[in-house]
């Protein structure tokens, strides 16, 4: 392994400010399903669509399954996809500096598809962990340890980008340093277990 800094970045609510129509999304999908899960949208922030339906889908019949995941595919599709302010610039400066850098995502790749569509970051990335390279997702560390694999690096010199309390769970099993991006939660409720939290990229501080 080499001695390389590597960092790596969560998808929706860091590189991409889509979380508040995800919040739409799956607050409807609670109400109409009757799921009696009070900030469902909040409590599922980082996690792969089949941990969603094993976990609170379970125990409808196949075809209602099939109908929520047929609604997130369908929404996905048409998601407004804007950058958080600061993250395309941080990524080229990374990208100029020859820092190794990795896309680690609950996305699957139909989505990163549309996404590398309406925003052409694909290049940005040395290797790029989606929800169908794991068999485990966050809060589980398999998606970072994969990615540390994937570029060389140990992952105690790895920096990960989190917004959503499973992400950093995930970044910090995997023995990484978390840095929070206060996007989707408030920073008081996720700087307990970062080195750092930001609002944004528009000003990286000197701890990297």
């Amino acid at each position: 392994m080499s001695k390389q800094t590597a960092f790596l970045f969560d998808l929706d609510g860091v590189i991409i400010d889509t979380e508040p129509q995800y919040d739409i999304f799956w607050s409807k999908a609670a109400e109409k399903y009757r799921l009696g899960i009070d900030h469902f949208e909040q409590i599922i922030k980082g996690t792969t669509l089949p941990n969603i339906l094993d976990k609170y889908f379970s125990h409808f019949p196949e075809e209602k399954q099939k109908e929520v995941v047929k609604a997130i595919q369908d929404f996905e599709l048409q998601m407004e996809i804007l950058p958080i302010p600061g993250a395309l610039e941080f990524l080229n400066h990374l990208r100029k500096e020859n820092k190794k850098t990795g896309l680690v995502t609950s996305s699957d790749d139909k989505k990163l598809e549309y996404v590398f569509r309406k925003l052409p970051i694909r290049h940005y990335f040395d290797t790029v962990v989606s929800a169908d390279r794991i068999t485990q997702g966050k809060p589980n560390p398999m998606c970072y340890l994969l990615a540390a694999k994937d570029l060389g690096i140990a992952p105690e010199d790895c920096y990960v980008f989190e917004d959503s309390i499973n992400g950093i769970k995930a970044g910090n099993a995997a023995g990484m340093k978390v840095i929070g991006l206060s996007t989707t939660l408030p920073a008081e409720r996720i700087q307990d277990n970062c080195m750092a939290v930001l609002p944004d990229f528009l000003k990286i501080p000197a701890i990297l």
